[in-house]
């Protein structure tokens, strides 16, 4: 028998914020008119991508920065800022900053490994250490070091009329309970949990012991809470593409069947030679999406999500998926339909 999908009880959604290099104003603020957006339709979070050297959200603490004095209430989350390109005592003094500007809202995910194309951009990024830095989980370990407030410093007093702090300022508490991980496989989600991090399970994961993704990402929750101390409290938030089409256009049905039409093949079996599994993107109606999730073992297991925005869509289509999620998709998932937005 299966287990019973538990009640949602978080809605979130995830964007990547790509922009027109030629207008790149324009791109951020429509980012942030859609975090305006998903907090008058009653979203829990919204998230952003971080994507280095492309034409998308390069530095994400600062977009969410001024998302900060945009909104009052919805959670502000980073899915997921990759460490390799990051030092981390200054990403938590960033991080600590915004989080005091949002009054305690923001939700920073984070992941290791070396940067992207890293043999064409070590130079740039790390001249003269490029071939001893460490991109493992010893970077995130000493972010959340810092973030929970150990030193960083040997040194604190006065010099003169400076006051010198040994920890990160400012520290904001209840920040390093709200760090993620975004992890794809089975060892990242044992770190995870051993570190007492909350989980981002990945719509890209490695196939280990399955290649059923469905399958693949449910073995990481149990692993990670299994490791954790919160046990089976322990927060999980499930990232997948998700389009609903109650109130689309037919012309917006036909793009987004295409979009994921296009995608699919990538989904039947492991790619490359690390062996990634991507997941399904879902398209429907409200009611086709909440049937296909309710039988998703990995969805029965959590109460939170961040479905991700598709990378590609305009402006006007991610206010109608947005919508329908909000006041459709949301409600056959057991939570309270939201507002409609002012």
């Amino acid at each position: 028998m299966s287990v019973p999908a538990r009640p949602l009880r978080k809605l979130g959604f995830l964007t990547i914020g790509l922009f027109d290099a030629a207008e790149p104003r324009r791109g951020h603020e429509s980012t942030l008119e859609i975090i305006e957006l998903g907090e008058q339709l009653g979203f829990d979070s919204a998230w952003v991508r971080h994507r280095h050297l492309q034409h998308g959200i390069s530095s994400p603490v600062a977009v969410l920065a001024a998302a900060t004095q945009r909104t009052s209430r919805i959670e502000l989350g980073t899915a997921v800022i990759p460490l390799g390109w990051e030092n981390p005592l200054r990403l938590a003094e960033d991080l600590a900053t915004v989080d005091i500007l949002s009054g305690g809202r923001l939700n920073p995910g984070v992941s290791v490994g070396p940067p992207m194309h890293y043999d064409r951009v070590k130079q740039a990024l790390y001249a003269g250490t490029a071939d001893t830095e460490d991109f493992g989980y010893d970077r995130v370990r000493r972010l959340l070091g810092f973030v929970r407030g150990e030193p960083a410093s040997d040194f604190s007093g006065v010099e003169g009329f400076e006051v010198f702090s040994d920890r990160v300022q400012p520290q904001s508490p209840g920040l390093g309970d709200r760090m993620w991980y975004g992890g794809g496989s089975l060892r990242s989600a044992q770190w995870a949990g051993e570190h007492r991090m909350n989980f981002l399970t990945s719509s890209v994961v490695k196939a280990e012991e399955s290649e059923d993704f469905a399958e693949i990402q449910l073995s990481h929750i149990r692993t990670f809470r299994a490791h954790h101390p919160d046990g089976e409290k322990a927060r999980v938030s499930q990232g997948l593409v998700v389009i609903p089409t109650d109130s689309a256009s037919p012309e917006q049905r036909a793009k987004y069947e295409e979009y994921a039409r296009k995608r699919t093949p990538r989904t039947t079996t492991p790619q490359g030679p690390a062996r990634m599994m991507f997941a399904p993107d879902l398209v429907g109606t409200s009611d086709q999406i909440a049937e296909r999730l309710h039988a998703h073992p990995a969805f029965r297991e959590i109460d939170e999500v961040a479905f991700a925005l598709p990378f590609t869509f305009d402006h006007a289509d991610y206010i109608q998926i947005l919508t329908d999620i909000a006041q459709n998709l949301a409600p056959t998932l057991g939570r309270p339909p939201s507002p409609n937005p002012a």
